[in-house]
């Protein structure tokens, strides 16, 4: 027997659906930028993932995003570009690489540089490799093509270029200053990689002697390790109790150094005592203080948190446990007197989890204020970037208009080496793309730059800038949507926005799309220590990628939070079976039916017209929302259309003339059909593409492939508002029916009375056309459409627009329960009026409401109030 190409397998199985469908995509290279001049450029650059490890649940609901966007743009006949990518994620990555090395029994120091790095892009490739697998599940329309990796050798010189030039600039320069610093990667962070978590610790109350007196001054400190580099004691100018001692000097207990009282402004008088320790290398205030003090600086710790030799005979201990020892020796001196809990913020490295020291260290920095303060001014300008939502625009304000300079050294092997190299007699500093001529007499920097130093660059970095006349960058950029989540609005986004400007002189991207965090049921961040991740690719296993993007999709809206629940992505693998079912059932009545044969010119029935008109209201609602970036609306329209008038209305209807004897009746359903189901098909197919591929690869169509169909557009012809207000009533009175029977128990098999009397002879004109439809949704063995009908005494009612019915169910009913439910129906009709009435007679709704609300808002109140005249005649009957 001849296997029939057209038709689907009995059973959705979306791993035989997803399982080779990707490759037939890349093969059809549909995926690639086209630098088609016909077409106008639309593109996007993927938030580079780390390579690092897989991807998790937070990058498969961001790249969802981004490929629903570029899917349908592609449809719409843009040129897309999706340009992948990946970070190589300096401090992450190399201490991924670390782990595995101390595994292994060695270490990066017993390696060497090279051989360490080696060992580093090994890792590169592994996770890449990864990651692409990844994409390639998840359906993601990549340019592969132009794939960039922040390391490679484009990317590099782009880096180099950004440097030499903001330093011949001055807005990059070198200097000692107090940077956070984590002692466990051994390297200092930007002020954004410091996550501040609430500490239980303590304030430690010490006096410190006066020299040659006997007044003490009285000090704090939650960091009494850190007294061992005190170089003053501040009090406030104008603070009557110390004017005194200004200029005089204490004995630093236990180093027995003397040490200055200076008078500060920045001293708080109501605070503590009013008199504060100074230890310029290892607060960022004290520094400053320092600074206008002319304070040496006395740097008590090494790199690895331990005490260096400053700290006398604290040498080599752990700075905690210094903290520790030197509680106990200062109490025992009497100096130390009270110890007072405090719970504080205490700053944490992003990456390693270790607590951050404030430490002075010679690092390169970027002066911000320039660059933060040109961005800004764009903002005001045509190249403005919109937020979305646009609340975010004001955190975005914010960061920018407070922003501090940017430590961007890091003391990695793993990253952009700095472009610096110092004289090994002379000192002298050169910074060039290229190293010196006399390379035998310098060294380079050992250090490498921040990882988001060269991910700020990756909108016009990855299209071939420098290279100002490279064709992807004068096609492609701007870009013309960054889709990311709302927590690196800091890290990433604005410093894309103030390096795009700097050095192309435009935005990086026309929107930035922010979501939220994707959390577990309990809306608690996924973590190891709780236990409660979810792997993207175990929710592809069990449901497919289908219905792990549609939910995801629809799960939120723009700039909010996620909960994941399983239950909801079966729920969206149930959407799938039923769109499976119904195109099966739809395939099994196109066989033989070709694309050519679609003819919609025919008459159409009542249930047809419907059909085209509410394709039209979802084709136009789908696109408007998807443009807005509002998925979840999208997919509830579409949902809507699909599951309830599609699948459960249109369908059902359509076996009608499919199963009749009216062969031209027949031909124009298969036409009506086959053109919805393609049309809906290309609506989801952003959303759900590898099963709308299947079903419209068997579907009648022209073309390779739906993933460059064109995106359905509204037809005006289709649209026909008296067959919707028809075909609303047609159902109103079939659900009536089926609710009357639900609520009395008697099956549809059962055949019953049915009387419809309408409001006049236009609606028993309309009911009779569609006489058919009643008779096989409602199995009347009487039908009686009329606008006067002798009601039976022992009858159940219904009310729809425009119509009442009646089922003569004597000895099936009880009449005080019938009343009861007339009566709460009735009250349900009594605040409809009075809550469209209310709005009718408010002025300020209708002095502002467009005239086409009002319209319908008084056609509401016309048809309830007939509603409720209705049920009170019925009750009166009843009651009689």
């Amino acid at each position: 027997m001849e296997e029939n190409k057209t038709a689907l397998t009995p059973k959705y199985n979306h791993k035989a659906v997803e399982e080779s469908r990707y490759k037939f995509w890349l093969d059809g290279k549909y995926f690639e930028a086209k630098d088609d001049p016909e077409k106008e450029p639309f593109s996007i650059v993927i938030p580079p993932p780390n390579v690092t490890g897989r991807l998790h649940l937070g990058h498969a609901w961001d790249t969802t995003m981004q490929d629903t966007i570029s899917r349908m743009k592609r449809m719409q006949g843009y040129d897309v570009l999706w340009l992948p990518g990946m970070d190589h994620a300096g401090i992450a990555t190399q201490a991924k690489v670390e782990a595995r090395l101390k595994e292994e029994g060695t270490n990066r120091y017993e390696l060497g540089r090279e051989k360490f790095l080696a060992k580093a892009w090994d890792w590169k490739e592994e996770y890449a490799s990864f990651i692409r697998s990844q994409w390639e599940k998840l359906g993601l329309g990549l340019d592969y093509s132009r794939e960039r990796f922040t390391l490679d050798e484009g990317l590099s010189e782009a880096v180099k270029e950004v440097f030499v030039t903001l330093y011949e600039k001055g807005l990059i320069y070198r200097g000692k200053y107090i940077i956070n610093w984590d002692p466990q990667t051994k390297t200092a962070l930007s002020d954004i990689e410091v996550i501040y978590k609430e500490v239980k610790g303590n304030f430690y109350h010490m006096m410190y002697p006066i020299k040659d007196s006997d007044e003490t001054i009285e000090i704090a400190t939650t960091r009494p390790e850190t007294m061992l580099g005190d170089t003053a004691v501040a009090v406030h100018p104008k603070d009557d109790r110390y004017q005194h001692l200004i200029g005089k000097t204490v004995v630093l207990p236990i180093v027995g150094r003397e040490i200055q009282i200076v008078a500060d402004d920045y001293v708080d008088r109501e605070f503590g005592s009013g008199a504060v320790k100074i230890t310029p290398a290892h607060d960022p205030n004290d520094f400053e203080i320092g600074n206008r003090h002319n304070l040496e600086r006395v740097l008590v710790m090494n790199e690895d948190g331990t005490m260096n030799e400053n700290a006398g005979k604290y040498e080599g201990m752990d700075r905690f446990e210094c903290r520790k020892q030197i509680v106990k020796d200062l109490q025992d001196m009497g100096v130390l007197f009270k110890i007072e809990e405090h719970i504080h913020q205490v700053g944490h490295s992003e990456r390693s989890g270790a607590v951050v020291e404030p430490y002075l260290s010679t690092q390169w920095f970027v002066k911000m204020q320039p660059l933060a303060d040109a961005a800004l001014e764009m903002q005001n300008t045509e190249e403005k970037i919109n937020f979305v939502p646009n609340r975010f625009e004001q955190t975005y304000f914010n960061w920018m208009e407070n922003i501090r300079d940017w430590c961007i050294s890091r003391q990695l092997w793993w990253g952009h080496r700095i472009p610096a190299w110092y004289h090994k007699e002379t000192g002298e500093i050169y910074v060039g793309k290229n190293e010196p001529t006399d390379i035998e007499n310098w060294v380079q920097d050992e250090d490498v730059l921040d990882t988001w130093f060269s991910s700020a660059l990756w909108p016009f970095s990855t299209m071939g800038w420098p290279n100002e006349e490279a064709e992807d960058l004068k096609r492609y950029f701007p870009t013309d949507v960054l889709i990311t989540g709302y927590d690196i609005i800091f890290f990433w986004v604005a410093r894309m926005v103030f390096q795009s400007k700097e050095f192309t002189g435009k935005r990086p991207f026309k929107d930035v799309l922010l979501h939220g965090l994707i959390r577990d049921e309990q809306g608690r961040k996924f973590s190891k220590s709780l236990g409660n991740g979810v792997d993207p690719m175990d929710v592809i296993e069990k449901y497919g990628a289908d219905s792990l993007r549609y939910f995801l999709l629809t799960g939120t809206s723009p700039g909010q939070d996620m909960r994941f629940f399983w239950e909801k992505v079966e729920s969206t693998w149930n959407f799938a079976n039923k769109i499976w079912n119904a195109s099966r059932f739809s395939l099994m009545n196109l066989e033989g039916f070709a694309y050519e044969d679609i003819d919609l010119s025919g008459d159409l029935t009542l249930a047809d017209k419907w059909i085209l008109t509410r394709l039209n209201e979802t084709i136009e609602q789908v696109t408007r929302n998807n443009d807005k970036y509002e998925f979840g609306e999208a997919g509830r329209h579409l949902h809507n259309f699909i599951w309830d008038e599609l699948c459960d209305w249109y369908i059902e209807m359509a076996k009608l003339p499919l199963y009749g004897d009216d062969e031209q009746a027949k031909k124009t359903t298969q036409s009506v059909l086959a053109y919805v189901l393609d049309r809906t098909m290309r609506l989801l197919h952003p959303f759900m593409p590898f099963i709308t591929e299947e079903i419209w690869q068997k579907l009648p169509h022209e073309g390779d492939s739906i993933t460059i169909a064109d995106w359905p557009e509204v037809r005006e012809d289709f649209h026909d508002e008296k067959a919707s207000a028809e075909m609303k009533r047609l159902v109103s009175i079939i659900k009536s029916v089926r609710n009357i029977r639900a609520e009395v128990d008697t099956p549809m098999s059962k055949q019953i009375s049915l009387l419809i009397q309408a409001k006049d002879v236009a609606i028993v004109t309309e009911l009779e056309t569609n006489r058919g439809y009643l008779e096989r949704f409602c199995n009347p063995s009487e039908l009686v459409i009329a606008t006067k009908i002798d009601v039976p005494e022992k009858a159940m009612t219904s009310v729809v627009t425009g119509a009442e019915i009646f089922l003569p169910l004597e000895g099936l009913i009880d009449f005080d329960k019938e009343i009861a439910r007339l009566e709460k129906e009735l009250e349900k009709w009594n605040k409809e009026v009075e809550r469209v009435q209310k709005k009718l007679q408010n002025r300020g709704f209708v002095s502002k409401a467009p005239e086409a609300v009002i319209k319908e808002e008084k056609n509401k109140e016309k048809d309830y109030l007939e509603k409720q005249a209705a049920v009170t005649a019925r009750l009166a009957e009843l009651k009689g």
